[in-house]
């Protein structure tokens, strides 16, 4: 703040500088003005600040690296740059939580999963899809050998431990689906996707439903009594979402570098796998990601098949979650943003 004027008294001397003094001072006080102005305001016009060269802050949020992973490649690669942004990535637990911090404002853009995407639209949340970055449909069930559970249809009154409100609940859902049983016919217990397995090994469930990276500890806590049912009945979709304040500019800055290191992923799957472990910082290992990074289908798009999946996660979140919004197609639509993506890769949005 600039110190208050001087009022004049009755003895004070006021004198009139020259005209060109006067212009000269005007001119310097405007750039002090400007200077201020540029340095407290946001650079994108969503209040994330300036760092880096002069490069707009742009904040995003992820949980699943392998679903996420050209967003870990870029960070990794240092892509953001070409692009003119400055790109903050970081990792929560769940697809449930990333969507949280963007729609609390924490972060501009998060990497989520499908399921999580839809409880926010019928929950009313203002959310933003702009894009479906990868594909994978690899699922098992967890057990023990000592359980007997040969197949889905053995789950009916057994214990079942499994991450809700995240994609997993619904893959748990499918293979249900698949021998004609809900959730009614289990005992649906709510575990963080790394209590699975411990849950599992102290036999307080029966079976569970977990994360892929989660398999290798289950192998490893359980020895010779792990046992798995493989299902390929649901294919998860890690999409990239925008909070309500996130620019359409910003967001086609992030999918052009999104896409080039996808383009990077194709052309050297090796490096694009090393470059995955380095940015969990140690939460998956090289092995894990190895067997299941070729697994994932990835190319950023908006599809008809992508709206068909979400509607029909968002008649099963109705019926099972009770949440009150419209699960229609027309209304989920209303959800997807295509014009960054649109003004990217044109090709890429194939739904109307």
């Amino acid at each position: 703040m600039s110190p208050a004027p001087t009022v004049p008294g009755k003895d004070t001397l006021m004198t009139r500088p020259p005209t060109g003094l006067r212009a000269a001072a005007a001119l310097l006080v405007a750039a002090l003005l400007c200077t201020l102005t540029s340095a407290c305001s946001g650079a994108d016009g969503n209040g994330s600040g300036d760092r880096s060269g002069g490069r707009p802050a742009v904040s995003i949020v992820g949980s699943d690296h392998l679903g996420g992973a050209p967003v870990h490649v870029a960070q990794e690669r240092g892509l953001w740059s070409a692009e003119g942004i400055d790109a903050t990535v970081t990792t929560q637990p769940t697809g449930r939580d990333a969507l949280n911090a963007v729609l609390g404002g924490q972060a501009q853009l998060g990497v989520v999963g499908d399921l999580p995407a839809v409880t926010a639209a019928l929950g009313g949340r203002d959310l933003r899809i702009v894009a479906d970055l990868s594909r994978f449909s690899d699922w098992r069930l967890l057990t023990r050998s000592d359980r007997a559970i040969t197949g889905f249809a053995a789950l009916k009154g057994r214990k079942v431990g499994v991450p809700q409100g995240t994609n997993v609940e619904y893959a748990l859902s499918r293979m249900l689906a698949s021998v004609q049983l809900t959730a009614a016919d289990v005992t649906v217990v709510n575990l963080a996707p790394n209590q699975v397995t411990s849950a599992l090994a102290r036999g307080d469930i029966d079976a569970g439903v977990t994360f892929p990276s989660f398999y290798e500890a289950a192998r490893a806590a359980l020895g010779e009594r792990y046992a798995e049912l493989a299902f390929t009945g649901y294919t998860a979709r890690t999409l990239l979402v925008a909070g309500p304040r996130t620019s359409d500019e910003t967001t086609a800055a992030v999918l052009r570098t999104v896409l080039r290191a996808q383009r990077e992923i194709g052309e050297d799957p090796a490096r694009a796998r090393q470059a995955v472990v380095a940015q969990s910082k140690g939460a998956l290992q090289a092995g894990y990601v190895d067997t299941y990074q070729p697994r994932y289908t990835y190319g950023a798009t908006l599809s008809p098949d992508l709206l068909n999946q979400l509607e029909q996660e968002g008649a099963w979140a109705k019926a099972a979650q009770g949440l009150p919004g419209a699960a229609d197609r027309a209304a989920l639509q209303r959800h997807l943003n295509p014009g960054p993506l649109t003004a990217v890769d044109p090709a890429a949005v194939t739904v109307r």
